[in-house]
């Protein structure tokens, strides 16, 4: 690109372009994963849509590797890229909600912390994750797991419209009666379709204070916990999120754990009934269970996902704890004092699971839980050993799993990525080819339209 073409592209915006070595530059161009280390050519801030499409344009226009960046949470990457254009959307932010209405609308590089606040300001609340500082645009058009979720189903379940500039730089609108399609494919479809610039959300009523906390005990009690868990996630009312984990602090910063972390959102009176049962585990070594304030709740695992060292992740949806899993678990489960090590489980059905599966682009509706499993380790060591033993363990575990999140994709063969969008692969192909024939948004789980 000559300097006359690129002067163009900023004298189009109202946002900024920065290139290497302007200010700001190189935390824009950054991801939480830390070990992810990219640099793109251009960097573009916009201020609103119009900066977004002329951004589209000219990647498009200039066949450039466009990446976008919300929260900068993708574990692979996804969201910044060597050589090509990046769309910053840090600069796009805000939240309103509408209490008469129970709605809300959230720019695309909206956090979800602005959703929380400002929804449970009139306790009204929707599916938000559960770190605060993800991006709302990757967590919704991926699927988005949360606290709630349960309850009211996905992020993408209360999307009642969406703006996006699509590949060919227009802005349109999406929902249930404009361009119907188009809706379908984004609840599920990932960034596969554009940038989206504003969601629209269905909110519900919900009371501010719940019951929420943690409930940890010794790493050899880890199969009593496990045990556990298959049978009481299976049963849990809608009420109730609650996910089951095994840690293993790096360095000896804490004594490896197997625990349960959980949200009750519902009425305060019948809240000693459905927790009952966890007493049967026994006392815990660790126990924070109690009321709480949720928007407290939905920050409280921040400090959890700081990506300031080398990470690498495995993920996949399972439909029941078997015992031949809770056993590969166990056996496989091996603590290093070089890295952190997590296995977790993030609680699924409830409303999620009465959604039909080709309702929305999202296909995983049966599952009880996503089962991940993921390490980090300090940017100044090696992190190749701790990879070949992730992989290895997961060898032992993926058997018992039926696809993945496409929010955690990395870099999986296409035919994998194909058949994880199950029933849904061949109308979400037929979309792409018409909204984005020459794949300019591929730094997703990519839906090549030559396939």
């Amino acid at each position: 690109l000559d300097r006359k073409t690129v002067t163009e592209l900023a004298e189009s915006l109202r946002g900024a372009l920065l290139l290497p070595g302007n200010d700001g530059y190189d935390t824009a161009r950054r991801v939480l994963n830390a070990g992810i280390d990219k640099h793109p050519a251009l960097i573009v801030q916009p201020s609103g849509a119009t900066d977004v499409r002329h951004a589209v344009d000219f990647a498009r226009a200039h066949r450039l590797l466009l990446a976008v960046k919300c929260g900068g949470h993708s574990y692979a990457g996804k969201s910044t890229c060597d050589g090509g254009l990046q769309i910053d959307l840090s600069t796009l932010r805000h939240a309103r909600v509408d209490p008469n209405a129970k709605k809300a609308w959230i720019a695309g590089g909206s956090l979800l912390a602005e959703l929380d606040r400002e929804s449970m300001a009139f306790e009204l609340v929707t599916t938000a994750g559960t770190v605060s500082h993800t991006g709302i645009g990757g967590l919704t058009l991926g699927g988005g797991f949360g606290r709630v979720a349960r309850r009211f189903g996905l992020a993408l379940d209360n999307v009642s419209a969406v703006d996006i500039v699509t590949a060919d730089g227009q802005l349109r609108r999406a929902s249930a009666d404009e361009n119907p399609d188009l809706f379908w494919g984004v609840r599920g479809g990932g960034g596969n379709f554009g940038v989206v610039t504003n969601f629209e959300f269905d909110l519900h009523p919900m009371q501010r204070q719940v019951v929420a906390g943690e409930l940890f005990f010794p790493l050899d009690r880890a199969r009593d916990v496990l045990g556990f868990y298959s049978e009481f996630a299976a049963v849990a009312p809608d009420e109730l999120y609650c996910d089951c984990l095994l840690m293993a602090p790096a360095g000896g910063a804490g004594s490896p754990m197997a625990g349960l972390s959980l949200c009750y959102t519902g009425p305060a009176a019948r809240a000693d009934a459905v927790l009952a049962p966890l007493a049967k585990l026994g006392k815990p070594m660790v126990d924070t269970v109690g009321p709480a304030d949720y928007v407290r709740v939905q920050q409280s695992w921040d400090d959890s996902d700081p990506r300031n060292s080398g990470e690498y992740l495995k993920s996949g949806f399972v439909d029941a704890i078997v015992q031949d899993l809770v056993d590969g678990i166990v056996d496989g489960f091996e603590p290093d004092p070089g890295r952190n090590t997590m296995l977790y489980f993030q609680h699924s059905g409830g409303a999620i699971g009465r959604v039909p599966a080709d309702a929305t682009a999202f296909a995983h509706r049966g599952s009880l839980a996503n089962m991940m499993l993921m390490i980090n380790w300090p940017l100044s060591t090696d992190g190749g050993p701790h990879v070949a033993y992730l992989r290895s363990c997961w060898q032992t575990l993926e058997r018992f799993t039926d696809g993945w999140y496409t929010n955690e994709v990395s870099n999986e063969p296409q035919r994998v990525i194909n058949s994880n969008y199950q029933g849904n692969f061949d109308r979400l192909l037929a979309l792409k080819k018409r909204y984005d024939p020459e794949n300019l948004f591929r730094l997703n789980a990519n839906i090549r339209p030559t396939a």
